[in-house]
């Protein structure tokens, strides 16, 4: 594999460098004096700020963007070998990372790696540890899959050896990591285009929590099932967070406020308790608090400190984000696009004052829809009112023959009424036609549904 020395800047070149983590990793390396360039697809906010910091951003991904004088180009799961820069980096004998092994080889210049892993919850956990962190004036450098308003971004460089990122575990990716720290969050089946069993993901987790050393720390969801074997012979501590006192780190005395933000006791290995409040909605939240809270505690940070910063965190971009409210109808958007956050979200918006909710949902990846259409059809059904866009397909063309009509048939074997529109317009207008007073409309998805709650709102 090829090595950077980060002393040393070169030039890097990313090929879909718009990406929210690939835009990280990019706005880091200028930050170091890396000479950047890169590709993408469309022009977009995170694009325009990296070429304000210097880097050269082609539109549109062209053969002709990548020229010899490049020293290594970076790349994602979603580039494949047929595409133009790839095949032209290839025919110049040009040096190669991953997005993960560039994000791993960056983890070594840092005391405390800090990698935040789970089928769900790491954008919201990742933006808790920062927080806590941020207020304990720690000065951590930051990557996070979301944009925290905390750091007006999805990234921040700081001066110190905390370093704080989620790591994903599609296509394995987490492997070539290199964390002090790892939080686990949960385990699921999901990127099953990948992977082809949930023992293959387990498999793959088991291997995440053996990168530690031994003075690392691993941080797990003691209600992951058998999740001793996940940690199963590891040199390093393990404490565990989870809904019983046979966790580490467990909660009781569970209440929600008129907003459907949860409040509770925390108690902890230590043999103390404290009260912990929260500004978000929903059980999950309340799992990643506690993950982010047993991590606080092992860095010695001041408790204090810490439960004052996650009591006013709001939440990332995506992640139940109140956009606004067309007269006494709320306007809510949430990147939930599997089954359990679908389930997790739903459920959190019945603590939220609300008449009818409304779920606009856009399927992310054929595959992902084919995977689990029973288990889609029945966490939607948690809604009132359920409308299908058509499939989000991300980085996979339609060769299954899967579309949202087979999720609209699905949801109404289960008795459920559920519409589909094969356009935005369409969406919005039969919502426009819909909805009455008091009524809760949640876009959700991975693609691009939020626009739907932007046009109504006229944003």
């Amino acid at each position: 594999m090829y090595q950077i020395n980060f002393n040393k800047p070169i030039h890097i070149y990313f090929c879909g460098i718009g990406g929210i983590s690939m835009s990280g990793l990019a706005e880091i390396l200028l930050d170091r004096g890396f000479r950047v360039s890169g590709s993408d697809m469309k022009e977009s906010p995170l694009t325009d700020m990296l070429s304000e910091k210097g880097a050269v951003v082609h539109i549109g991904q062209r053969a002709s963007n990548v020229t010899a004088d490049i020293d290594c180009i970076v790349y994602t799961s979603a580039i494949h070998p047929d595409n133009p820069e790839y095949i032209k980096a290839s025919e110049l004998g040009l040096a190669s990372l991953t997005r993960a092994e560039l994000l791993g080889q960056l983890m070594l210049n840092y005391g405390c790696p800090i990698a935040v892993s789970g089928t769900h919850g790491k954008t919201t956990t990742t933006s808790m540890v920062s927080d806590i962190l941020m207020a304990a004036h720690a000065d951590p450098t930051i990557s996070v899959g979301g944009i925290l308003e905390t750091i007006g971004g999805n990234i921040r460089v700081g001066n110190s050896p905390y370093f704080v990122t989620e790591a994903c575990e599609y296509t394995n990716s987490f492997l070539s990591f290199f964390p002090k720290i790892s939080i686990i969050l949960n385990v699921e089946e999901d990127h099953m285009d990948f992977f082809h069993s949930l023992q293959e993901i387990r498999d793959s987790f088991h291997t995440f929590a053996g990168l530690l050393p031994e003075d690392g720390v691993l941080i797990i969801n003691g209600d992951i099932d058998q999740y001793e074997e996940l940690c199963k012979d590891l040199p390093c501590k393990v404490i565990t967070f989870g809904k019983t006192p046979s966790s580490d780190y467990y909660p009781t005395a569970i209440v929600y406020n008129k907003l459907g933000h949860i409040s509770a006791m925390v108690h902890t290995h230590l043999g103390d308790s404290f009260a912990l409040e929260l500004s978000v909605p929903g059980e999950h939240n309340l799992a990643n608090a506690l993950a982010a809270m047993a991590l606080s505690d092992y860095l010695g940070i001041d408790r204090t400190v810490a439960l004052s910063a996650l009591k006013v965190f709001k939440g990332s971009k995506r992640r139940f984000e109140y956009k606004g409210s067309l007269g006494s109808i709320d306007i809510i958007d949430d990147y939930a696009h599997h089954p359990t956050e679908i389930t997790a979200t739903l459920s959190a918006a019945q603590n939220f004052p609300h008449g009818r909710v409304w779920c606009v949902f856009q399927p992310h990846t054929f595959t992902r829809t084919k995977a689990f259409m029973e288990d889609f059809a029945k966490a939607l059904s948690l809604a009132d009112e359920v409308i299908l866009a058509d499939i989000y397909p991300a980085r996979e063309t339609d060769n299954l023959g899967i579309s949202s009509r087979d999720l609209q048939a699905q949801i109404q074997k289960l008795g459920k009424k559920a519409h589909y529109f094969s356009s935005f317009d369409a969406i919005e207008n039969f919502l426009l036609e819909n909805l009455i007073h008091n009524d809760m409309v949640i876009t959700m998805g991975a693609g691009d549904i939020v626009k739907v709650g932007e046009k109504l709102l006229g944003m």
